[in-house]
């Protein structure tokens, strides 16, 4: 089998090519390096990949470039590839939204019409459910997205259930709920609290602290993804929840990633950020009755691993 891997040199991108390497595939990386954080960290994400015969790495923007040296003699797509972030939605920046998330999917989805690709996995968020009445969420409930980001991320699954239903491709999106783990991004929330700890500074904790969050462990998140192209597909533009059942406050949060560390959390607490929901956590139902898939690393061991990877990566090991 031989697998494409958009965003391939992302914190969940290179995991996942790892992943897929060591269960037997072909690997075809692509990423630009968008200027959300620094390359030579995504760089430094591609090192274990790029060391194995069977993968190959293609730098190219997804939405300007040829995309059938990316496409071809594929089997499957991963198509991660995004500009993330909600607070850096907004403004002037959202066009960098459009270009990466939607224009890019478009793009990829019709270079894959008329292929023999057999699964297109689709990497949205739980960003496309904003705040609802009732938790946890299903797939089944109305997206509310509640910051551009959302916007595009849905957008794209929307593209995808339009290439399915007119031309064939065979697309699942997955909705990933806040993932968390070794190479997490720097702007994410347990990646901050970490490296402020470990610096002896304050955490920037946005609002009172009383947001809920479902936490996913990285690993997790690769198994359901690499599931998501491997199970028989039984409906045509399948969604799915991928959360780990780690719902938790984000003082909670703090106290957990304390106790990791040996010493408290000491916080700056700011102003509520626009786009930031009140609460996320999934209902995984589905993604256990159609993948056979559950979250297997509970919050605090997998806190307990990024740590361990801050800690090294600080000691250049």
């Amino acid at each position: 089998m031989k697998a494409l891997v958009t965003g391939a040199a992302g914190f969940i991108g290179s995991t996942l090519s790892e992943s897929l390497l060591q269960h037997g595939y072909e690997v075809k990386g692509v990423d630009c390096f968008t200027r959300h954080y620094d390359e030579e960290t995504k760089r430094a994400n591609l090192a274990v990949a790029m060391r194995d015969e069977h993968y190959e790495f293609l730098e190219l923007d997804l939405s300007r470039a040829d995309l059938g040296t990316a496409v071809d003699n594929v089997d499957v797509v991963f198509h991660l590839a995004a500009q993330p972030g909600i607070r850096g939605s907004w403004d002037r920046r959202f066009a960098e939204y459009v270009q990466h998330n939607i224009l890019a999917t478009q793009r990829l989805l019709e270079e894959c019409v008329g292929s023999a690709i057999g699964r297109f996995v689709y990497a949205s968020s739980s960003s496309v459910y904003g705040d609802h009445a009732e938790y946890p969420v299903l797939e089944e409930q109305l997206p509310r997205p509640h910051s551009p980001y959302g916007v595009t991320k849905l957008a794209g699954e929307q593209l995808c259930g339009v290439y399915d239903e007119n031309f064939g491709v065979p697309t699942v999106a997955l909705r990933y709920f806040t993932v968390y783990g070794p190479r997490q991004r720097p702007d994410m929330a347990i990646h901050r609290v970490i490296e402020s700890v470990i610096a002896g500074e304050r955490f920037e904790l946005f609002g009172t602290g009383d947001q809920i969050r479902d936490f996913t462990f990285v690993g997790d998140v690769v198994r359901a993804t690499r599931l998501a192209a491997e199970v028989p597909r039984d409906t045509a533009a399948t969604v799915m929840n991928i959360g780990g059942g780690s719902a938790v406050k984000m003082n909670e949060l703090l106290e957990m990633i304390g106790v990791s560390l040996g010493r408290p959390v000491k916080v700056a607490r700011l102003a509520e950020q626009a786009g930031d929901v009140r609460r996320t956590e999934a209902s995984i139902e589905r993604a256990r009755a159609m993948l056979g898939w559950k979250p297997e690393v509970d919050l605090q061991a997998g806190i307990a691993a990024q740590v361990e990877w801050h800690l090294r990566r600080r000691d250049g090991r």
